[in-house]
């Protein structure tokens, strides 16, 4: 590894720190290197604070002059919650700017690189432009197909089922296996169930480990109960129900809305596709609301109709070491399914970890 990956790679390492904070910002880590010293270092820490660009070269101060500024993301051009950091830069007088990847928001993409090459700042794009890629892959799609980054979570037995014949689901994987998934539920903007998932287990799908997220409820015949612990003191924050459009001709259910709408709790009326709720409409209205990456936890009914319409980005499936058995017994992907194996979906980018007696896998689709 040569100077240059070195100090990339400090500044991924200080973007990582901002995860779960910054959305739908990107991580982004900076770090000003002076005759092969580091004079300063800093990382974008919430929504509407500082970039990183700027509290490096602030806390570098006169130092900055004719240094070299590390950074895991183009510097933005734009004014937006925060000034622009080009100005910041030009200002600090560094002579030299490392960035791992062009910024993929349209409204800066290069535009912050001529800016300071007009400004006689050296450039230099692509050192580590995978791991920065891969770091921000939820910015990355948020930002270039205005869809929230899909996760889908599934805890299931070794033959693949999420609960047995009579519906039991507690629990399948370990205590440190959902430690794991409520860690994983702070740093994500949303969490989607059905409402089976609902009625049947009235979860409250908060963390224990940090910020609960947003809680997306897909109902579309508007069924919740009104008491369900989602909506309790216990599960504070946001709540979103989804609904299909045509439900909305059932009797009493323009009043149950209006209840609910007093409570705070926002309702968004989906069109029908098929005997399904448009999914793909809900996902674009979920990023019109800063979304930009939601957790699938769904049964298997839902994960079954974000992976038909190939609306999943990444998997998560915990397997426990447990066989459950048993034909009528309820298994992690429902729905129709493929009726030749060429047709299954297959993942990428496979990682496999243990957590605890559990196996986790993780992919790309």
């Amino acid at each position: 590894m040569n100077n240059h990956e070195f100090f990339m790679k400090m500044a991924l390492e200080l973007a990582e720190k901002g995860r779960g904070r910054t959305s739908p910002n990107p991580m982004v880590g900076a770090v000003v290197v002076k005759k092969r010293k580091i004079v300063s270092s800093a990382y974008h820490r919430r929504v509407g604070s500082l970039h990183a660009e700027a509290i490096a070269l602030k806390k570098a101060g006169p130092k900055a002059k004719g240094a070299s500024l590390y950074v895991n993301l183009e510097p933005c051009a734009h004014m937006g919650r925060t000034p622009a950091c080009t100005d910041v830069i030009i200002e600090s007088k560094v002579k030299k700017v490392f960035c791992a990847m062009i910024d993929p928001n349209p409204l800066n993409n290069t535009r912050g690189i001529k800016i300071l090459e007009k400004n006689n700042i050296g450039v230099s794009v692509g050192l580590l432009q995978d791991e920065a890629r891969k770091l921000n892959e939820v910015f990355v799609k948020y930002i270039t197909k205005k869809m929230p980054f899909v996760t889908l979570k599934m805890a299931e037995s070794l033959d693949g089922k999420i609960a047995t014949k009579k519906k039991d689901s507690k629990w399948i994987t370990s205590e440190i296996s959902r430690d794991y998934v409520h860690k994983f539920r702070s740093e994500v903007d949303a969490v989607l169930a059905g409402i089976n998932t609902i009625v049947k287990d009235n979860p409250l799908l908060t963390s224990r480990q940090g910020r609960s997220p947003i809680k997306v409820i897909l109902d579309p015949e508007l069924i919740i109960p009104e008491r369900a612990r989602i909506f309790s003191r216990q599960s504070s924050g946001l709540c979103i129900i989804a609904i299909l459009k045509d439900s909305l001709r059932k009797k009493g259910i323009m009043e149950k809305l209006r209840r609910l709408n007093k409570r705070g709790i926002l309702v968004i009326i989906c069109p029908g596709k098929g005997k399904r709720m448009d999914l793909r409409f809900l996902l674009k209205e979920l990023a019109e609301l800063e979304i930009a990456h939601l957790l699938i936890e769904g049964g298997g009914d839902t994960a079954a109709g974000f992976l038909e319409n190939r609306l999943v980005d990444r998997v998560l499936f915990f397997i426990a070491p447990k066989i459950i058995g048993g034909r009528d017994a309820i298994t992690s992907v429902e729905g129709q399914g493929v009726d030749k194996i060429k047709k299954a979906i297959g993942l990428k980018d496979i990682e496999v970890d243990r957590i605890g007696e559990d196996i986790l896998v993780k992919g790309r689709i």
